[in-house]
């Protein structure tokens, strides 16, 4: 039974798997790390922590589907065995954009096959605060071929995880590429389209898991003026589907004029709300106090703005450290 279809039963799910500190009880969310595959058995005292539900893992897509159609999940597979012999949650991230110029972590075919156009094309990534712009990759979700595979895999894994693992959670909706010197038939609403394609059939392929959709930003969009950020807020609270993002910055302008007002106004009326404070994250200030946001700051914002379920910690956050 999908355990998405009902707001309350999702409330009860959480609360039975994640203790006290969960959806629907009026307190904190839940905390999970978050890290990259092959790094758990070092954060490992971390996760024996009692005050940690849970691990968020990513697993690119390259690593996922070594060639065409043949599957590696050992990887997750290790990270899950793990996880349950501790009593904790597994929520895995399906990589298809990746961050540095050298990770172009898609299956080899897929920019060698002529049908999939290269498989990938050059992005550049907003880093940090007072970072150097990052540069890296996306996947060709709008090439109908590229989007095909792609949602072979997300059938695959449901196959072999579907109510093993706590959730799963697709990758941000920003993307910035070169739109003018473009020559993969990109366009703003052919990413969107892929995007709500992709989403859907995670949805109907996990129907015991929770499915999470990271989104921050649209291509073309702000202030939702092509009604995207709209338009998938209403489908995944008609759905049942989780939603989330990769930054919490409480209050911080760009978020304002995207994807953190929705959450306020659809409080309540989402699957599962999951948020991430990841290593960019630390590094933003709260202009108030001139210092980096504290546990307390993120949590209260995440908690009373965004209704967040559960929060995706990086294994540098400060409290964790200590």
């Amino acid at each position: 039974m999908r355990i998405s279809t009902s707001i309350g039963a999702v409330a009860a799910v959480l609360a039975a798997l994640c203790g006290p500190a969960s959806a629907g009880s009026g307190d904190a969310p839940a905390n999970f790390l978050y890290t990259s595959s092959g790094s758990l058995e070092e954060l490992r005292p971390v996760l024996e922590r009692p005050d940690i539900d849970g691990v968020q893992i990513v697993y690119n897509w390259k690593s996922l589907e070594p060639s065409m159609g043949q599957y590696d999940f050992s990887a997750i597979e290790g990270d899950l065995a793990v996880a349950d012999k501790l009593g904790k949650k597994l929520f895995i991230q399906v990589q298809d954009r990746f961050f540095s110029v050298e990770a172009r972590n898609v299956p080899t075919y897929l920019t060698t096959e002529p049908q999939y156009g290269g498989g990938l094309v050059a992005q550049v990534d907003n880093a940090g605060e007072g970072q150097p712009v990052g540069h890296g990759w996306v996947a060709m979700q709008w090439n109908p071929a590229v989007r095909g595979r792609f949602q072979a895999l997300i059938e695959a894994l449901a196959e072999t995880f579907d109510g093993r693992v706590f959730g799963v959670n697709l990758s941000e909706t920003a993307a910035d590429i070169d739109m003018k010197g473009d020559r993969t038939g990109f366009t703003c609403d052919a990413y969107f389209e892929a995007e709500m394609d992709n989403l859907a059939a995670a949805w109907a392929a996990f129907t015991e898991s929770h499915v999470v959709q990271y989104v921050n930003f649209w291509p073309c969009e702000w202030a939702n003026d092509h009604d995207y950020m709209g338009r998938l807020f209403e489908y995944a609270a008609g759905h049942g589907v989780g939603l989330g993002g990769p930054d919490i910055v409480p209050y911080r302008k760009g978020q304002m004029k995207n994807a953190y007002p929705f959450f306020n106004r659809y409080k309540g009326k989402l699957g599962l709300v999951a948020m991430a404070v990841q290593e960019p994250t630390l590094i933003y200030t709260n202009p108030k106090t001139g210092r980096p946001f504290t546990k307390d700051e993120f949590v209260s914002f995440a908690s009373d703005y965004l209704g967040a379920d559960v929060i995706f910690w990086s294994a540098e956050s400060p409290w964790l450290k200590g």
